[in-house]
């Protein structure tokens, strides 16, 4: 069960309540849940604190088109793109330029 997953990952985060990944996997449960403020919350305050995480831009941007808020979604699309060719993360990138181009087509 999801609820049960959930509770141990936030119990992980207890003993690192900076680590990135626990951070990321509490986020994805929440969204699993579809408890989207709590999964908002935690992706964004991820973004916040550790930006080069490359992997929320995708799932945090996503959140946001469910959400119906394409105009965010975009800027995380942008942001998320910028931090990829940063880290030089060409697999993210493209996934992030295709999600970006696809959202453009309204698809």
């Amino acid at each position: 069960m999801n609820l049960d997953r959930l509770n141990s990952l936030l119990q992980m985060l207890e003993e690192d309540k900076q680590d990135s990944f626990i951070r990321f996997a509490v986020a994805k449960e929440y969204e699993k849940l579809d408890d989207v403020s709590m999964a908002l919350h935690y992706y964004t305050e991820l973004k916040k604190d550790d930006p080069n995480y490359v992997g929320l831009y995708y799932h945090l941007a996503k959140l946001h088109e469910y959400m119906d808020n394409e105009n965010e979604a975009m800027a995380v699309y942008l942001e998320g793109i910028e931090v990829a060719k940063k880290l030089k993360d060409f697999h993210t990138l493209s996934e992030l330029n295709n999600a970006k181009s696809n959202l453009e087509m309204g698809l």
